[in-house]
């Protein structure tokens, strides 16, 4: 992550921040970045458009939720 911040996340870190949706549910932005460079493209490129948003969980986890409108396939 570059200083001025994650293309995915922002300033949170990427390992802070864990998906809560689809196939990579539970895993950290920076994991799929490793796991998966093609669908972590895909998260960056769709950032502005609204499809998904980071919210801090209960548990004071920081999640990645997902438009439930959007056309994102994972």
């Amino acid at each position: 992550m570059s200083a001025s911040g994650s293309p995915v996340t922002g300033v949170i870190d990427e390992k802070l921040v864990v998906i809560d949706f689809g196939k990579y549910e539970g895993k950290s932005i920076a994991e799929v970045a490793e796991l998966d460079p093609v669908f972590y493209d895909k998260l960056a490129s769709e950032k502005e458009n609204g499809v998904f948003a980071i919210r801090r969980h209960r548990d004071k986890t920081f999640r990645l939720y997902v438009n439930p409108l959007s056309n994102i396939d994972n």
